[in-house]
């Protein structure tokens, strides 16, 4: 489903008085509907690809802060050309670099904040507030208000309105204007904090907005891998919900390599595991670590040692099972063109199973996203063993739908699955990146 604007064109009025005019628009019931009482979602929208690619021409504008596809298409353009690694994913923020010094051909319409997702809006929320940071240092507040209501067609029932509010302007017009946060997010309604970009940038500011009573979404597959798993663990252990849509996107292949295990003759295998190899796309490495550390808080292993090999890329780690025997697990960066959009999408696992007492029991388990990779996977004397093979179809959604399910199935607390898993995965890459 395609995003849809707001009700009218919004209206620019001086921050201080948005609060006001929100309750006399409520009050007064224009919409003959009161407004939703749901949530609250703030979302940090920098949009610097799209601001870029539109300023130099490379694509249409308006700025709407999605990722649609001629923007996908164009980043993968600018990797070939600028002789970027080909397994850079089309998000990176390598991309970015590469187009900061070409000259602007356009000053695009900025519409960040106005396209409301339809997966988002069919969930009723009663204010969605974007932060729209512009590139250029000379572009001061601008405060925004509209109000919008969900399509007809996305539900059955009497629909309730929200409102939207844009903060537009470079970031340090930005950190001035957001006093404004604390009367339009009222204590009664569960405030999200949606933070769409890199964790790397604006550190202060994510600060200011990621308060311990509000709830955070991150993505940790954009940013420097220690900077991500450190930020987790930290939020987690302080209590606060916090979600990650890197994990999220796990989330296949965990179901999957747990149904393999779910017969009654395979599940001993699992106390059997010797070997784990996990192929990722490129360098970042945050989502093969975060599946390595479920695996060991699953089965209850623990971290010996952990190292990037000398001269390759390759991650090992070390791991002591329950009855003592070892476990190595692998972090295979891969070359491959074309890649998912998100860094280091986990493409392929190998786990290997060798019972000590019955050798001829030995076992390879193989998942892939498709059939190229398993291939790949079976080589290296696998001809001996009883061979598991499952391809996982990787889901292809708009990052707007993932932070929609999360929005919908999410109870206000982090996952106990990920809360244990993020401090193994925090130490996991602490040791084999903090020294490189």
């Amino acid at each position: 489903m395609s995003p849809q604007l707001t009700l009218q064109s919004p209206l620019e009025l001086p921050p201080d008085e948005i609060p006001k005019y929100l309750d006399q628009l409520w009050s007064k019931d224009h919409l003959e509907n009161n407004g939703a009482n749901t949530f609250c979602l703030l979302i940090w929208q920098p949009a610097w690809l799209e601001q870029h690619l539109v300023r130099t021409g490379l694509i249409p504008g308006p700025i709407i802060g999605t990722n649609r596809q001629d923007l996908i298409e164009a980043s993968r353009k600018v990797i070939l050309e600028r002789e970027l690694p080909h397994s850079t994913a089309a998000l990176d923020i390598k991309v970015n670099a590469e187009l900061e010094s070409l000259e602007d051909i356009n000053k695009p319409e900025d519409l960040r904040g106005q396209h409301i997702d339809s997966a988002i809006s069919a969930l009723e929320p009663r204010r969605l507030i974007t932060l729209a940071p512009t590139l250029q240092k000379s572009e001061g507040l601008k405060s925004l208000v509209a109000a919008y209501c969900p399509l007809p067609e996305e539900t059955n029932t009497k629909t309730a309105c929200g409102d939207v509010v844009v903060l537009r302007g470079h970031q340090t017009s930005l950190k001035k204007g957001l006093g404004i946060l604390q009367p339009l997010l009222p204590d009664d309604l569960p405030s999200w904090v949606w933070w769409n970009g890199s964790l790397d940038e604006s550190p202060d500011l994510l600060k200011d907005l990621a308060l311990p009573h509000r709830r955070i979404i991150i993505d940790t597959a954009l940013g420097n891998p220690l900077n991500c798993m450190r930020f987790l663990k930290q939020r987690i252990e302080e209590g606060q919900a916090i979600n990650d849509l890197n994990w999220l996107r796990l989330r296949t292949w965990r179901e999957t390599l747990a149904m393999v295990f779910d017969p009654p003759d395979k599940r001993n295998a699992l106390n059997n595991i010797v070997q784990i190899d996990i192929d990722i796309e490129g360098d970042n490495y945050v989502q093969g670590v975060l599946f390595a550390a479920w695996m060991a808080d699953r089965l209850n292993w623990q971290l010996k040692n952990c190292q990037r090999e000398v001269g390759i890329e390759i991650i090992s780690a070390e791991f002591t099972r329950p009855d003592g025997n070892p476990v190595t697990i692998k972090i295979i960066p891969l070359p491959i063109g074309k890649p998912s959009i998100h860094p280091g999408q986990v493409v392929g696992i190998r786990m290997i199973c060798n019972p000590n007492l019955n050798p001829s029991k030995k076992m390879c388990v193989i998942l892939a996203s498709q059939s190229g990779e398993c291939m790949r996977l079976e080589s290296g004397g696998m001809a001996n063993m009883e061979l598991l093979e499952e391809v996982v179809p990787i889901p292809i959604t708009a990052v707007e739908a993932d932070v929609a399910r999360l929005l919908r199935t999410s109870r206000g607390s982090t996952s106990p699955l990920l809360s244990s898993a993020a401090p193994i995965g925090a130490e996991l890459i602490n040791l084999a990146l903090a020294n490189k």
